[in-house]
């Protein structure tokens, strides 16, 4: 497999003052002293301008560590628990085909096209979704597929996936999700209600496998289209 290709992102992509490269080399630092220690991932972070999937309101606290309004009731989450998930995902491998569950303004996509051989990001607002792809044209992607449907049926005709990432919480993991998961592939999500947290999914030639993480926060998981 090739190495994923990095993405060059364009006018207003180096910002300055609040959005310039500085501060988001201290958003990495920040990362790094909460414990993120996976370089692609970091690297991956660092090249992605998170100010560009914001709010122009809200860019000067673009790379804060913490959840921001998107609009649609949605939000982009905060730049640890993106880290976070990744990198418990990677586990120190190359990803390959990658399914992504609530594209919201579409920086977590941004960030796994970095890092994945391919990526699929599926959202069901579309509102959202046309938000999703303004933000992202100014990155130029070329591994990236944008899909309008309902996340909890996955995307079986593009399966099977390495990794699957959900973006929002489920009280389990949808079970349509499971198959489309390739043996040897992992699955992270957010599961619980008012108590949430992080599971990891893996999927052996014998069954599957869980391993619980940390406690985190976010936005429910929804089914059908709008």
């Amino acid at each position: 497999m090739t190495a994923p290709r990095r993405s060059e992102a364009g006018s207003g992509a180096r910002g300055i003052g609040f959005t310039s490269q500085r501060t988001r080399d201290r958003m990495i630092g920040r990362l790094r002293e909460k414990g993120i220690a996976d370089e692609a991932v970091l690297g991956a972070m660092a090249l992605v301008p998170r100010h560009l999937f914001v709010e122009e309101a809200l860019a000067h606290r673009a790379y804060e560590d913490r959840a921001l309004p998107i609009g649609f009731d949605q939000t982009i989450s905060q730049p640890f628990v993106v880290a976070r998930m990744i990198e418990v995902l990677r586990c120190g491998k190359n990803l390959g085909r990658v399914l992504e569950i609530g594209t919201g303004c579409g920086y977590q996509a941004a960030v796994l096209a970095q890092l994945a051989h391919e990526v699929y990001s599926m959202e069901r607002i579309a509102g959202m979704l046309e938000k999703a792809r303004a933000n992202l044209r100014r990155m130029r992607i070329s591994n990236l597929r944008l899909v309008h449907g309902d996340g909890a049926r996955g995307l079986p005709e593009a399966a099977p996936f390495d990794a699957v990432i959900l973006a929002a919480a489920a009280v389990h993991i949808p079970e349509a999700l499971l198959p489309q998961i390739a043996v040897g592939g992992r699955i992270i999500a957010p599961l619980g209600t008012s108590s949430q947290t992080l599971c990891l999914i893996e999927r052996k030639a014998s069954g599957y496998s869980e391993k619980w993480l940390e406690a985190v926060r976010f936005v429910p998981l929804r089914v059908g289209k709008q």
